[in-house]
């Protein structure tokens, strides 16, 4: 069975909708036919938030808490902590030899983090190395990602095709998977719903948070009386009807849209519908949720067992690489 690895840093207690369209989704639907690994990078979160691990355990049980409820079944996927898993910052020097300063430098996201403020360490530089060895020392065949991460694992194709090449096939070569709806805008009409941006809908949100942000949520500028034809097209709030919708809930999707776009029906009346249609999709997951976070000692041990079987591939892997590489003399 192929292998799958993704993951995310611990830097929220709480996964938001774009997350689960972007990634989460797809790691539900893949459980079953791939061999999952699901990361909790706290080593990367410390590239921005090194200041803030008093806030990494609350982060870290939030995000497994965040698995478990949308329904990724610890009998089927193996959960671990990146700072558990000895052996995989060695893959990583290791790879770092092989990757020159400028390829790191235009890396896409760091300009980004640089210009969010984010102090210019070596670990920024790093992150997309530490990466690369996440992926490879369990032998990831595909990696799930947010279309804003597609470069990273570009990165890890690239490093893993030239240690083979050097030194023989140790590692396969990983593909990004980017889920059908690679971002879902905030619910202020911009571009990527985020955590910081304060546009975002949660999974932890309760049905009356639910209601307040869809109520207030951007729709279409230039529609200024209910009579007024709308744009359905670039509308958040009908790119979450098509997100979160149901089967039975595509007629009146349908419906809606028609009428929007002749001016015969108010926001008001699509956002409620909409409330509905979101709360339906979150209550089994708040409900699961619920049911973990009566078991705490329940949440621990998948992730410690998970962990432990981490490390142990990624030990076979590092010892691979020394054999490969010729440095396994005293091994």
């Amino acid at each position: 069975m192929k292998r799958i690895l993704t993951g995310d840093r611990p830097t929220n207690e709480s996964f938001h909708l774009g997350n689960y369209v972007g990634s989460l989704a797809n790691r539900v639907k893949l459980q079953d036919e791939y061999d999952s690994y699901i990361l909790i990078a706290d080593l990367h979160a410390l590239t921005t938030h090194f200041d803030k691990t008093t806030d990494l355990e609350k982060n870290i049980r939030g995000l497994m808490l965040g698995y478990l409820s949308i329904g990724l079944d610890p009998e089927k996927v193996t959960f671990c902590l990146q700072s558990g898993i000895n052996g995989t910052t060695e893959i990583a020097y290791i790879l770092s030899i092989l990757t020159q300063r400028s390829v790191l430098e235009r890396q896409p996201a760091l300009k980004e983090k640089l210009d969010q403020g984010n102090q210019d360490t070596l670990g920024l530089y790093y992150y997309p190395v530490l990466m690369a060895a996440d992926i490879l020392a369990p032998k990831a065949n595909l990696v799930p990602v947010g279309k804003d991460q597609k470069a990273h694992v570009e990165f890890a194709r690239d490093i893993a095709i030239k240690f083979n090449n050097l030194y023989g096939n140790v590692f396969p070569i990983p593909e990004p998977l980017i889920g059908e709806i690679p971002t879902l805008p905030g619910t202020d009409g911009q571009g990527k719903m985020g955590k910081s941006l304060n546009n975002a809908i949660f999974l932890t949100d309760t049905p009356e948070d639910v209601e307040k942000k869809v109520m207030s949520m951007y729709t279409d500028p230039t529609r200024l009386k209910v009579t007024d034809p709308g744009h359905v097209e670039g509308n958040p709030v009908f790119i979450y009807l098509d997100a979160f919708g149901t089967d039975d809930d595509k007629p009146q999707t349908t419906n809606y849209k028609l009428l929007y776009s002749k001016g015969q029906v108010g926001d008001v009346e699509v956002k409620k519908f909409l409330v509905k249609v979101l709360n339906n999709f979150l209550d089994p997951i708040r409900k699961r949720r619920a049911e973990y976070e009566n078991k705490p000692e329940l949440v621990d041990k998948i992730l410690k067992e998970g962990t432990e079987k981490a490390r142990i591939e990624a030990q076979k892997t590092l010892l691979e690489v020394k054999k490969a590489m010729k440095i396994d003399y005293f091994i």
